[in-house]
């Protein structure tokens, strides 16, 4: 007796296939891709588009206005989950599918799932070429999703029916997988997503993929505990893994039994409260003074769930102690290995119970707990001077925005941000108050991340208040999904920061002799600079016209009354403020390494070059 089978075209066997996969972790069960976003076009529309009609009541649907935005809304959806579930993405052919490539880096770079499935040429090369197709003169299987291919975790072109099933498989076993999870690319040539063919019924049976917490191994285990011990000045230094495996507590309860304080990366921040003794803040190029003080004299270095950026490393000169050595607990060997470290392969959250278990009585001295502490004590002081504003009447500075935002959230609101002057400010400054308030996309800081990636995220928690932080500079560069979010009723609240241009590149371009030359949005002056008046746009109104609420803020006192309204309101808003330009924000602790023209005839670039020279002569390879 042969097995049962039903008939369906590929695309319809794929969508009903995705909405039968579930993840487990911990007992608790999570549809494995909740959703898909779609723009549909010349690729998709017939194929993937019937398909999510036909199946509209087991797989929902949401439109989107940008590719790149809807791989970004996908990634902050599963970000938000800890990466237990995840939404795919389907396009067109042609420029829907090449817009993609930009959020699949972000999500790959950042280890975040999410499925991608742009539309493609015909497997059977009857009509040949057709309309946007990329005609390769000695590789005819070449198309343009084989762009998506050094950007994804995994790829594959289903060009026959029978093919997608080991290929669906593979995929979701690499987004269900915590050490190799990205984006994952299926292109689907468009008359194989129409084509039908008789489908084994077990393949749309109900799929559980197991989230692994791998345990460390024993001899791993013995050598970290062994270091720790010996120890006299620990850092750990906490990436975005403790997020990802859920370890927060595990964190707390290890650092509460051994008094080892803890610094934290762009993606691990909140990994402890804010106002936990051994809480030191950001580390690094954008650290607070007592991390990056500790850094240098640390001489073990515990790097937990981190990658080892360069703004992480300072560009590789932060850890100047001579008999540094590093100890690195991370689910992915990759990441382990780096900077000559002793490793410790396993899940964060395993990890650190374990290395709990086998340390205690064990507690570093009470002269290094009264050191760090009292840095802390000093940053705290720092970060209040750069909250307050003297005169709530006046036009408040980047820093005093923070502030004011910080005494409105609640301990459960979400704060996104993604690039410009901000994430090195929210680093420095931001108290965060639980472990999802941060959402620093820092892996690819990418323009244009903030509003998509916050229509994402309250998706993934309905009723969290959700603030995108955007600067002028970002906001132009993706507002579209402002659309999205009053289509789908979703009140994501935008922060917009008018500042007249790209304040961070500007300060950058400043330092390495580059005279902020084309940072301002500014009028062209008659010798050819970008020096004059500031451009009369309005983007308060253009958020209006996109179906916001807006709310315009001239005063520190009118800035936290619109923010206060904003929190409060049940549609998509935003609050428009211009900023006075001066730099408010505390100084880098740490240099990072752009390099800066060797030979020049200007004077700005034959000084920055010679600072870059003194700079670099720190660097140091951890062997």
């Amino acid at each position: 007796m042969s097995a049962p089978t039903r008939r369906l075209t590929t695309a319809q066997a794929l969508v009903r296939f995705l909405s039968a996969q579930y993840t487990e972790r911990d007992g608790v069960r999570r549809r494995l891709i909740a959703g898909t976003w779609g723009i549909f076009g010349h690729g998709n529309v017939a194929g993937v588009g019937q398909a999510l009609v036909e199946y509209a009541d087991v797989m929902p649907f949401h439109q989107g206005r940008n590719e790149q935005s809807m791989v970004h809304a996908a990634v902050g959806y599963a970000r938000h989950l800890n990466r237990l579930s995840a939404q795919a993405v389907t396009t067109s052919i042609g420029p829907g599918a090449t817009n993609l490539v930009t959020g699949a880096a972000l999500a790959t770079i950042n280890r975040l799932p999410v499925l991608l499935l742009p539309g493609d040429y015909f497997a059977s090369h009857a009509p040949d070429p057709l309309l946007q197709q990329l005609e390769h003169p000695v590789e005819a299987d070449v198309s343009v999703n084989d762009t998506l291919r050094p950007v994804s975790r995994y790829f594959d072109r289903i060009t026959r029916p029978e093919a997608l099933i080991p290929s669906a498989l593979q995929a979701m076993r690499v987004l269900a997988d915590p050490a190799e999870t990205g984006a994952v690319t299926l292109a689907l040539p468009q008359d194989v997503q129409a084509e039908a063919y008789d489908w084994p019924e077990e393949f749309f049976a109900e799929r559980v993929w197991s989230v692994r917490r791998p345990a460390p191994d024993p001899v791993e285990l013995a050598a970290a505990v062994e270091a720790i011990r010996s120890a006299e000045r620990p850092l750990i230094v906490a990436g975005g893994g403790v997020h990802h495996s859920e370890a927060e507590q595990a964190l707390k309860a290890f650092v509460e039994a051994t008094g080892i304080p803890v610094a934290s990366t762009q993606a691990g921040k909140g990994s402890l409260r804010h106002d936990h003794p051994a809480d030191l803040g950001g580390i690094g190029h954008t650290g607070t003074a007592v991390s990056d003080a500790l850094a240098r004299t640390a001489d073990l270095v515990i790097g937990v769930g981190t990658r080892y950026t360069d703004f992480t490393t300072a560009s590789g000169t932060l850890f100047r102690n001579p008999d540094v050595r590093f100890l690195n607990l991370n689910i992915t060997a990759f990441d382990a290995h780096k900077l000559a470290a002793r490793t410790l392969v396993c899940d964060a959250r395993s990890g650190l119970e374990r290395l709990a278990e086998e340390l205690a009585g064990h507690r570093v001295s009470e002269a290094y707990e009264a050191e760090y502490r009292a840095g802390k004590d000093r940053w705290d002081e720092v970060v209040e001077a750069a909250y307050r504003a003297a005169d709530e009447n006046a036009v408040p500075t980047q820093t005093q925005v923070l502030g004011a935002l910080d005494a409105t959230v609640g301990d459960d609101d979400v704060v996104i941000n993604a690039a410009g002057s901000l994430p090195g400010d929210l680093h420095k400054l931001w108290r965060s108050r639980s472990p999802r308030q941060y959402h620093l996309e820092y892996g690819y800081s990418c323009m244009g991340y903030e509003i998509p990636a916050g229509i994402g995220v309250q998706q993934a928690a309905p009723g969290t208040p959700v603030w995108a932080l955007v600067g002028d500079g970002t906001y132009l560069m993706m507002p579209t999904e402002i659309v999205t979010a009053v289509q789908e009723g979703l009140p994501v609240t935008i922060v917009l920061i008018q500042n007249h241009g790209y304040a961070s590149i500007g300060g950058l371009s400043e330092e390495t002799g580059g005279e902020r030359f084309g940072t301002a949005y500014r009028f062209r002056a008659a010798d050819g600079t970008f020096t004059g008046a500031p451009l009369p746009v309005d983007l308060a109104a253009n958020a209006a016209s996109l179906g916001m609420e807006v709310l315009r803020a001239k005063t520190v006192r009118e800035l936290r009354e619109a923010l206060a309204a904003a929190r409060a309101c049940d549609r998509p808003t935003c609050v428009y403020v211009e900023t006075d330009p001066a730099p408010t924000a505390p100084p880098a602790e740490a240099w990072w390494d752009v390099p800066v023209a060797e030979t020049a005839s200007r004077a700005a670039a034959v000084e920055a070059r010679e600072r870059y020279d003194r700079q670099v002569a720190d660097r140091r390879r951890h062997l």
